[in-house]
């Protein structure tokens, strides 16, 4: 199992920078952020945008993967996304991995002034977004017509550093996500079941993730895909336990071993902003980042 941490994009880069090379030096294996025009609690301060956010952390870092989680169509095309990505892999020595997801009906929805899709919108949206761009990442000029996205001629040479692109780790919990993970994901991504963050319990999240991973794996069956070859990853702080998974050491580690047996190869963590839903003893957060693999053995 590996451990990574998301830093949102709050900080200017005077101060932004030394967490992205704490983190580095941490030994994280990778660092992410959110792909957002804001978010929740954080849509009244600052919040800097995710691309160049992470161009900058490619420069001042050496070896640890980077990437967004995630990235959606609520205000992103493909062929302008693809351009940024292939610069980003570019700068980083290929080291990006894009988390990417149907998005939601937060600030995101409407800062362009459309009106927030529906489930079944965000959904077909999704479906179609992934695989142009998995074609306009692997092919140096794309043609496509489809409903909602669309590419002409579009040149996307040099391509990614990374062959033949740069990973997927594709956010989903339904069926239809599920089989986009299954065609087009390296990685599958899950933030628990949303249902139970507010009142249910440790357990019954324990369960519902099981379900998940189990339908994951049918969804690789129908597609013809080994469900071992994905990495499967879970962003923690949505589940019943919230940020209580960093209060100690100890507590982690019963959780990340938990989750390990269900199968999870990659664990992410926020790094700590006080006074926030993310608050956590900076203390308590860098003994977790040091220690607590080496104590899962």
């Amino acid at each position: 199992m590996r451990l990574s941490t998301v830093i949102l994009p709050i900080n200017r880069w005077a101060e932004g920078q030394k967490i992205w090379r704490r983190a580095e030096d941490l030994g994280f294996h990778a660092a992410y952020t959110y792909d957002h025009l804001s978010w929740r609690s954080f849509r009244d301060g600052p919040w800097f945008g995710a691309v160049p956010t992470l161009t900058a952390a490619a420069v001042v870092t050496r070896s640890m993967r980077l990437g967004t989680l995630v990235t959606s169509p609520n205000f992103r095309h493909p062929v302008t996304l693809a351009k940024e990505l292939i610069a980003l892999d570019d700068v980083s020595g290929g080291r990006i991995t894009l988390g990417i997801g149907a998005g939601g009906n937060g600030f995101d929805a409407t800062a362009l002034g459309q009106e927030p899709w529906t489930p079944k919108e965000r959904a077909d949206r999704l479906a179609e977004f992934v695989p142009l761009l998995d074609r306009l990442l692997t092919e140096d000029a794309v043609t496509e017509r489809g409903t909602f996205y669309s590419a002409e001629e579009a040149r996307t040479i040099p391509g990614c550093v990374q062959r033949p692109r740069l990973p997927f780790a594709v956010a989903a919990t339904g069926p239809r996500g599920m089989r986009l993970a299954a065609r087009h994901g390296q990685a599958w991504v899950t933030t628990g079941d949303p249902k139970l963050y507010e009142s249910g319990t440790a357990a019954e999240s324990v369960e519902a993730l099981r379900g998940q991973v189990e339908r994951l794996g049918k969804a690789c069956v129908d597609t013809g895909r080994d469900v071992a070859e994905l990495d499967k990853i879970l962003l923690t702080g949505f589940t019943p336990e919230k940020n209580d998974v960093l209060s100690s050491l100890e507590a982690f580690v019963d959780f990340a071993g938990t989750h390990r047996d269900l199968g999870f190869t990659e664990i992410v963590i926020h790094w700590p902003i006080q006074d926030s839903v993310f608050a956590a003893d900076p203390a308590v957060f860098e003994s977790i980042a040091t220690e607590a693999m080496a104590r899962l053995g």
